[in-house]
């Protein structure tokens, strides 16, 4: 498995950053972009490295409907798009309503610009990619508290907030945008989607900010199932990200790195 960071909020060398997470992913013999992020970053940072998105991708993943994974979309036509059924809500942050935080472009319209599949279930792209849908919220640690909002005021908790399982040598690699709906709950889902338990890496979006008990279970949790390799990025904030340096060695990544995993 090869992934390239083509948008994150740390730029690297002379790629450009912004706010939000793109990933071109390779694997089973298919080459998939893994959100967009909210520009043409993500076009500009795959050009430097050689890479046509428009002519070279035929498949898009949306993790889930915010702004920062999907406003890229705008920029792409043609392509199949595989996301969750929900995606599409509107919803804004909880203390300034006058903020939208969902997809700029509406389901219409992204219908009309692409194949679009949306599925709560897990969807096979590959034998060895799979969307996974809807993610079960069944621990006690995850998804607890929200800070967005519904279009009536009510707590948005993403429930369109999905992954990757990318099955390689019999082992995982989870590959997730935000993790709303906790990377822990992730995993556990991902093993029971696909029957495997060994966990080879983990890398995306952990939505932790803190290191308060959720990100301390979240490191107990990775430490019991021993996970070679971690690579938390985007979402995961200053404090959290030093405790995942203490406990794990990481190192923080940048756009224009690329990961290969074998």
């Amino acid at each position: 498995m090869k992934l390239t960071i083509l948008t994150d909020n740390c730029g690297g060398d002379t790629f450009f950053a912004e706010h939000g997470l793109s990933y071109l992913i390779e694997h089973d013999g298919e080459r998939i972009l893994f959100d967009t992020g909210h520009s043409d970053v993500f076009i500009k940072n795959a050009q430097k490295l050689g890479i046509n998105i428009n002519n070279d991708i035929e498949t898009v993943v949306l993790s889930h409907g915010h702004w920062d994974h999907a406003n890229g979309l705008k920029y792409l036509s043609g392509k199949k798009l595989i996301t969750h059924t929900q995606s599409f809500m509107k919803r804004y942050l909880k203390n300034d309503k006058r903020r939208m935080l969902g997809i700029e472009l509406s389901k219409e319209a992204i219908s009309k610009k692409f194949d679009l599949v949306t599925t709560e279930q897990p969807y096979k792209i590959t034998n060895n990619i799979i969307f996974l849908g809807s993610i079960p919220r069944e621990n006690d640690f995850e998804s607890k508290t929200t800070m967005f909002v519904d279009k009536s005021g009510e707590p948005d908790f993403v429930p369109d907030d999905s992954a990757l399982a990318l099955i390689q040598n019999r082992e995982l690699i989870i590959i997730t945008g935000c993790s709303h709906s906790g990377i822990c709950n992730i995993i556990s889902y991902a093993q029971k989607v696909t029957g495997i338990l060994d966990i080879k890496a983990v890398i995306g979006g952990f939505h932790l900010k803190q290191n308060n008990e959720q990100t301390k279970e979240t490191v107990k949790f990775l430490k019991q199932l021993e996970v070679e390799y971690l690579y938390p990025s985007h979402c995961t904030e200053l404090e959290a990200l030093v405790s995942f340096s203490i406990e794990f060695g990481i190192k923080q990544l940048k756009t224009g790195r690329q990961i290969v995993i074998l």
